[in-house]
């Protein structure tokens, strides 16, 4: 039994090194926690050497497998240095904050490829761990903003894993309800099967109180308990205080604090690394049977693939066939995937494509064209005013005739085929766009990824004529036929039963929900009163507000809406900047912001902008009108 951990640590080496995905989920315990919660301290403490990084904010920006063997001798290896012995463990540390910045860079970004430590010592227990990034709440320097989520995916692709054991650090001088880490573990075990808690900082507890239930699995129960450890304080290391020594230290607080006395054998760092050898020899025991058939499976099913090889010949057309089949399937799945969407893990995280951009083409875009096309509201009444005078003739008119309504309601109806013939355009190169990415698999055979890119746009532009010829169609349809009763339609008789029944039930406003919430950078503030910096914006149907962060708790101004208009702003030749730039203003000229007379918000893609306008769209904000020249025979007033 006791290489059981050294099998699995070989099984752990061979997967990393080959880099292929780990379709075995094998038993290991991983370390979860939040920052500054005591976790390298706690891996130092066994090993009985300072060689992890130190410092303020995400320190563990990768996974850390570390591996600890028995030996005579004391050293360190790396997976990724292969046969260079590390026997100073300052090097160990520069080595792993160099590998963590070569794939991560020095942003504090963060990234879920592991690094393998190995390390060898007489002091140890074979034991094999997986330190993992603490978990943060606030992004830091260049950190994404969601940086958060991002470190809770990583921990979850560890601990959702039935086969791995989760070593909950807790620090005791906050209440074991808010613990971060067991939060997460009670998400992917919540009967406390898997998880091992770990108290930290006992000895930082106010005076008066004492840990004392928690140790003794009354308070949060888990199967598998907790066990107290006290680590050295940040001045201890600064001092570079000896880890026996501190070791010492935390036996003797133990059997000399009142509380814990009593239980000082069930205690403390050794009893703790003890008790992990023995429950991770145990848990690899009980999972080895399963673990041994699925690979026994996979086996078997490389072993056909290679037999198949071996009599592969080149020319054989069933071959050929078979390959050519899997391509188009593949093909087939990854278009699919594009525009339906599936949750994989190569999705484009840089921008909206396939699925995602259409549908903001449909329920942003479109809406905005046909909103930006509206007729100014003079040159519509003068267009009425000649269609009503010219159809009366020489006659003097009492009523509206129903010609001259037709006649205009008919012209703007016209007016949809511009916008939606557009959408139409740009679906169909978005679709173009997808066909192209899926089939770069089929790059080896240019000609047969020629001839598919020619069958599936011969195909799609087949699809665009017909689409086009029944949109035209559907706007002839209505063009064909007024249908003043229809319950939308606001005749004399109809609009005043609105008005009514909007003054009784009290929904003539929509009230001051929450519409969008997003970043966005004020362009036109002077370095004197804060300069063009990001803030926080909530737009409402009434109002928009923005703040100084996400928190909402530092609120800078609340612009009312009411009467406010949108415009496109052109950047100027000598513009340094790349972003993308619109105004809110006030048609009548009256001050938007303090003194100045519009407020130009920026974001950095086109999308972006686009999705803001088409937000403020529903808040009921639109786009200027188009000035037009007024004819000549317009009467003047």
């Amino acid at each position: 039994m006791d290489n059981l951990i050294n099998i699995v640590n070989k099984l752990q080496d061979a997967f990393t090194s080959l880099g292929v995905h780990m379709q075995l989920d094998l038993p290991q315990i991983a370390v979860v926690g939040g920052q500054s919660a005591g976790k390298s301290s706690v891996l130092e403490n066994f090993v009985g050497k300072d060689f992890l990084p130190r410092g303020s904010g995400i320190v563990t920006r990768r996974p850390l497998i570390l591996q600890l063997i028995n030996g005579v001798t004391e050293y360190g290896e790396f997976l990724h240095c292969k046969g260079k012995k590390f026997s100073s463990f300052d090097e160990i540390r520069k080595e792993i904050e160099d590998e963590t910045d070569r794939v991560t860079g020095s942003n504090k970004g963060i990234s879920n490829i592991p690094i393998n430590l190995r390390v060898y010592s007489p002091h140890v227990l074979n034991l094999t761990l997986i330190d993992l990034p603490g978990l943060t709440k606030v992004a830091i320097g260049d950190q994404p903003a969601d940086i958060e989520q991002q470190i809770k995916q990583m921990i979850f692709q560890f601990i959702r894993k039935e086969t791995c054991l989760i070593l909950a650090v807790t620090p005791a001088n906050t209440d074991l309800a808010n613990s971060d880490a067991l939060k997460l573990a009670k998400e992917v075990d919540p009967q406390g099967v898997r998880t091992i808690g770990v108290i930290t900082k006992l000895d930082l507890m106010d005076e008066g109180t004492d840990a004392r239930d928690i140790l003794e699995n009354k308070l949060l129960p888990l199967r598998r308990g907790y066990i107290g450890v006290v680590n050295r304080s940040q001045k201890d290391i600064e001092g570079r205080k000896d880890i026996h020594q501190a070791l010492a230290a935390e036996r003797k607080f133990f059997l000399s604090h009142p509380s814990y006395r009593h239980m000082a054998d069930r205690l403390g760092t050794p009893y703790l690394q003890r008790v992990l050898n023995q429950q991770l020899t145990n848990h690899i025991r009980d999972t080895l049977p399963g673990l041994r058939d699925k690979l026994q499976k996979q086996m078997l099913t490389l072993e056909k693939e290679v037999e198949e090889f071996k009599h592969f010949q080149p020319g054989d057309a069933s071959i050929k066939t078979k390959a050519m089949l899997q391509m188009i399937q593949q093909l087939q799945s990854d278009f699919e995937r594009t525009i339906e969407g599936s949750g994989s893990a190569l999705v484009n995280t840089n921008e909206l494509s396939g699925g995602a951009k259409i549908n903001r083409i449909f329920h942003e875009r479109l809406r905005f064209e046909i909103v930006k096309m509206a007729c100014d509201e003079k040159e519509l009444r003068r267009e009425i005013s000649f269609a009503i005078r010219n159809i009366h003739g020489i006659r003097v008119g009492l009523f509206t005739p129903d010609m001259a309504f037709e006649a205009i309601v008919k012209r703007q109806i016209a007016l949809l085929k511009e916008p939606v013939i557009k959408c139409v355009d740009l679906v169909v190169q978005e679709l173009s766009v997808v066909v192209r990415m899926c089939t770069a698999k089929m790059s080896r055979y240019p000609r047969l990824r020629e001839e598919t890119e020619r069958i599936i746009t011969t195909h799609v532009r087949q699809r665009e004529h017909s689409c086009k010829e029944q949109i035209l169609l559907l706007i002839d349809f209505e063009l064909a036929y007024m249908n003043t009763n229809h319950e939308d339609f606001i005749g004399f008789a109809n609009a005043q039963n609105k008005s009514e029944n909007a003054n009784k039930t009290g929904t003539r406003q929509l009230g001051n929900q929450v519409i969008r919430k997003g970043h966005m950078v004020i362009q036109n503030l002077g370095i004197m009163k804060g300069g063009s910096r990001p803030y926080w914006f909530v737009l409402t149907s009434e109002s928009i507000s923005w703040y100084k962060d996400e928190d909402e708790k530092e609120k800078k101004f609340m612009l009312p809406l009411d009467g406010l208009k949108l415009r496109d702003i052109e950047q100027g030749f000598m513009s340094m900047s790349r972003r993308v730039t619109f105004a809110l203003f006030s048609p009548d000229g009256r001050n938007v912001y303090k003194d100045y007379k519009q407020l130009e918000l920026s974001c950095e893609t086109v999308e972006d902008v686009e999705s803001w306008k088409a937000s403020f769209l529903r808040a009921g904000v639109y786009p200027e009108k188009q000035e037009t020249q007024e004819n000549g025979d317009e009467e003047k007033k």
